[in-house]
């Protein structure tokens, strides 16, 4: 009888393979357009959580470092 054995895989392992399966599945311009919707939905939901005056101040701290 054969056995079977599992082999390990690291995060990074699974998560380049995921990767891979996702861009044979949909093509390179899936990520570009995901991508560009993940940056606006979180800015514009940050933006009316927290105001303009939050990345003011955010802005200022980062340029004081």
């Amino acid at each position: 009888m054969a056995q079977t054995q599992t082999v390990k895989m690291s995060r990074a392992e699974a998560g380049r393979k995921g990767g891979m399966t996702t861009k044979q599945r949909h093509g390179e311009e899936f990520f570009g357009k995901i991508g560009r919707i993940g940056g606006k939905k979180g800015g514009d939901t940050t933006k009316r959580r927290y105001g303009v005056e939050f990345y003011q101040r955010i802005g200022r701290k980062g340029g004081s470092k």
